[in-house]
């Protein structure tokens, strides 16, 4: 996982999505890369905290909480989850809701 700025995520969704803005989280498959099947982890998943911190202060959440959800979101489609399409986006929002319910034992603030 990357951590990054807008201006550098921007360059990369330019490059590898043409779209030329900053964006919350990518995420990149190792078996789009060349050689994917030679490495056992999923891919790559980059988020930019700076548009993290602006989303977690519009819906009055944690930049912690935020983060999360952003790396919830980067793993899933790694895991081949997209939100293309309505029935795909439920699927995801789903998956991601009982995943985060599971991490909730987990966070700092819980113990």
């Amino acid at each position: 996982m990357l951590l990054t700025d807008d201006r550098e995520i921007q360059e990369l969704n330019l490059g590898y999505r043409q779209q030329d803005k900053p964006t919350d989280v990518l995420a990149f498959a190792l078996d789009e890369a060349e050689g994917g099947d030679l490495d056992p982890s999923l891919g790559d998943v980059v988020i930019s905290v700076e548009r993290a911190r602006t989303q977690a202060a519009s819906r009055k959440v944690t930049l912690d909480a935020e983060l999360e959800l952003l790396a919830v979101h980067g793993t899933l489609h790694l895991l081949g989850y997209d939100h293309e399409l309505p029935d795909e986006a439920k699927l995801m929002r789903a998956r991601t809701r009982v995943i985060r319910r599971g991490l909730a034992p987990q966070r700092p603030d819980r113990r």
